[in-house]
């Protein structure tokens, strides 16, 4: 679906962590619904380089890129050379910086800070000097254990990852009283859809469960998982306000959620009835208690208001229109 009619003939587009999830679906809706625009990736793609928790560093995964057409740097936001020579090289017209380190176990606060923020900084003054318009990623991990339904000014974050987002929020609010570009951020909730895959184990349930099931094994969940809500949203719904923040009545940041809280329980009935599949649930103790969210919920008020959003999928809605590909990617990446 075109979420804008705006003509991007001539247009270009750079999108930071394009090899990722949320950026390679940015860059297939633009190839795909404006042909006519340039769009630049840079990612800084994977290696064998991992946190202290054991995870991959960087997620970016050429599969995610497969039938791509347009140009491709690999390269990491932290390189000032880099920047200066995207600077020089290129006129951008809209950055979508969806790069980060996303993984919200790790530890490392100097590396987590250093690429979330400082490199973000970098980035803005890059849009300001190109005139372009900065649509840029933050996250639901701002609000740590706030009450829901989460509002924007409200933020608690537990961790260093949602303090590096708020920070980035921060930053955003400052630039914007001083800039003559429009800048958007968006608080991601809980995100699933196709080119997730590679984010392996932090990858969303509604994957892990599909898998679990495929397997034949039988659905883990927490104890009081019908208790355990969230705000899960599909990609195309994150994609279309993406778009809708290219050019929007004012800057701010705004949260991207369905306003629905669901339970990971609704993931396996749903995936069990769409897979016809009827596996008994295993319920195991939550380890995290105490350090874990049990009710998250947008408030997307503002975000309607200003960017005209509004979601179209139910959870029912998104994990029938996500099967199939969860099936394919289970045969030719999980079975292997």
């Amino acid at each position: 679906m075109r979420y804008i009619d705006d003509d991007l003939k001539d247009k270009t587009i750079l999108i930071t962590g394009g090899a990722g999830f949320i950026g390679s679906n940015l860059a297939f809706y633009f190839q795909e619904n404006h042909p006519d625009a340039k769009v630049v990736i840079l990612d800084s793609f994977r290696n064998q380089e991992t946190l202290s928790n054991g995870n991959l560093k960087s997620f970016g995964h050429f599969k995610n890129l497969i039938g791509f057409l347009g140009e491709v740097i690999s390269g990491d936001i932290n390189d000032k050379a880099l920047l200066q020579s995207l600077e020089k090289n290129y006129k951008f017209d809209y950055i979508f910086h969806e790069a980060a380190i996303s993984d919200t176990t790790a530890q490392e606060q100097d590396l987590m800070i250093k690429t979330n923020v400082n490199a973000y900084a970098d980035l803005l003054n890059l849009a300001q000097k190109h005139g372009a318009n900065m649509i840029y990623a933050s996250s639901a991990a701002t609000y740590g254990n706030a009450p829901s339904p989460q509002r924007v000014g409200r933020e608690a974050p537990q961790n260093v990852y949602g303090f590096s987002k708020l920070c980035m929020d921060n930053l955003s609010r400052e630039y914007m009283k001083k800039s003559n570009i429009s800048i958007v951020g968006l608080r991601y909730f809980n995100v699933y859809g196709p080119r997730e895959y590679f984010k392996n184990s932090t990858a969303s349930m509604v994957l892990q469960f599909g898998h679990q099931i495929l397997c034949g094994k039988n659905p883990r969940l927490f104890e009081d998982s019908d208790k355990i809500l969230r705000d899960f949203i599909y990609i195309e719904d994150v994609i279309s306000a993406n778009i809708k923040a290219m050019n929007p009545l004012k800057s701010g940041i705004f949260n991207v959620g369905t306003a629905k809280a669901r339970s990971f329980q609704d993931i396996v009935d749903i995936l069990q009835r769409e897979l016809g599949t009827n596996l008994t649930c295993e319920y195991i103790k939550n380890p995290f208690i105490g350090s874990y969210q049990f009710h998250t919920e947008a408030d997307i008020a503002s975000t309607t208001e200003v960017l005209g959003y509004v979601p179209r999928f139910e959870l029912e809605d998104g994990i029938k229109a996500y099967v199939e590909e969860i099936r394919r990617v289970y045969n030719e990446e999980v079975k292997k």
